[in-house]
């Protein structure tokens, strides 16, 4: 998420977007404007982490009924008894919006894992904001729940090994990749959407968007904002979430109201880990389990891109299952719809005379001698 330059990269593309958009939130640089709902609850879905009730692999869900298992049976999706939303009203949708799809159960071998307790659902309307760092009225964890996100994305090794980490106890984060990062590589990007984990952008380049309205004016940072999003999109071949996280978690007034009438979620943070910063994983955990006990709970900010995070994961996710905490997994209630202009300006950073879209197995392999 911080002081990252990216240049560079070729493009390998795949789909463009699908569907959505979003409403307005109160915040510490801005106060939202647009009238909302008296009736503002949380939607929530049990989830099982033993390996009884968790599908062996990911896979697409099946439509409106629920998520396939072994043996061919079905595990039913959430029941409205098992779930309400966050749910706002005032929005201003820009066009009509697919529902998100339903998460195929978490392939888990370890009955000891910790599991996801519960899978909170965001309605974008008005563009919301979460994090208590920057925003207040949307608190929806409870004591000891706390929120994983992953920021800077993907990256060789270090997301694949993030990856593991939470595969391993059988858990589903957020993760906010940035364009140019998903332009160079797609395929880790993939392995992301494949795993399970939800979706959302954090700008083309990671600018400071402060410093680019102030040297270019709106228009540049709104470029930022969506040719981002456009390249998680296209690179991710899947659609993705209508969540947004700013650089350096620097919030331009102008910014929020965008995203808000974009319908696109701001997400800030409960709980920094500092991690680029900290550079031993021994200092990583013990810092920021020193941060979370004492808050009791938190959206919490790690970078998938960072390496002392990708080594230090599995003891703070141990940490977290022997000390109670329990993750809880956010989706959004539709997916976003991104805009064709910036599409095509992704299109257009590929310098190659041809776009290709084949697997790498199928291009290069290794022949017997």
């Amino acid at each position: 998420m911080r002081r990252q330059v990216i240049t560079g990269g070729a493009i390998v593309v795949i789909s463009v977007a699908s569907a959505a958009a979003y409403n307005i939130v109160q915040g510490r640089w801005f106060n939202a404007a647009t009238s909302r709902s008296a009736t503002q609850a949380e939607t929530v879905s049990a989830a099982s982490p033993t390996a009884e009730n968790q599908a062996e692999g990911p896979r697409a869900a099946a439509a409106g009924a629920g998520w396939p298992v072994p043996g061919g049976t079905t595990e039913p999706a959430p029941s409205a008894s098992q779930s309400t939303t966050v749910a706002q009203a005032g929005a201003r949708p820009l066009q009509a919006a697919p529902p998100a799809a339903a998460k195929p159960a978490i392939a888990c071998a370890n009955p000891n894992a910790m599991g996801v307790s519960r899978v909170v659902e965001i309605d974008t309307g008005g563009g919301p904001g979460f994090g208590s760092q920057h925003f207040k009225t949307y608190d929806f964890l409870r004591d000891h729940e706390v929120a994983l996100t992953f920021d800077d994305g993907p990256w060789p090794s270090n997301t694949q090994a993030v990856l593991k980490a939470l595969a391993d106890q059988c858990l589903r984060a957020t993760f906010f990749p940035i364009g140019k990062h998903a332009t160079y590589h797609p395929e880790i990007l993939k392995q992301v959407v494949a795993a399970g984990h939800t979706i959302g952008s954090h700008t083309w380049s990671h600018a400071d968007l402060q410093a680019v309205m102030k040297k270019g004016g709106q228009d540049a940072a709104i470029e930022e904002i969506e040719k981002g999003a456009s390249a998680v999109r296209m690179m991710a071949g899947a659609p993705t979430a209508p969540f947004f996280r700013f650089p350096d978690l620097r919030h331009p007034p102008e910014m929020l109201t965008y995203l808000g009438e974009r319908n696109v979620a701001s997400f800030s943070t409960d709980v920094d880990s500092w991690d680029f910063k900290i550079k031993k994983p021994e200092e990583l955990t013990k810092s920021l389990m020193g941060k979370l006990r004492k808050a009791g709970k938190g959206i919490v900010l790690m970078h998938d891109f960072q390496k002392v995070t990708s080594i230090a994961l599995p003891q703070i996710l141990e940490q977290l299952h022997q000390e109670g905490f329990k993750v809880v997994h956010i989706v959004p209630k539709e997916m976003l719809s991104t805009l064709p202009q910036y599409d095509e300006a992704v299109l257009k950073e590929n310098k190659l005379p041809t776009l290709m879209s084949r697997p790498a197995a199928s291009v290069v392999r290794t022949i017997p001698q």
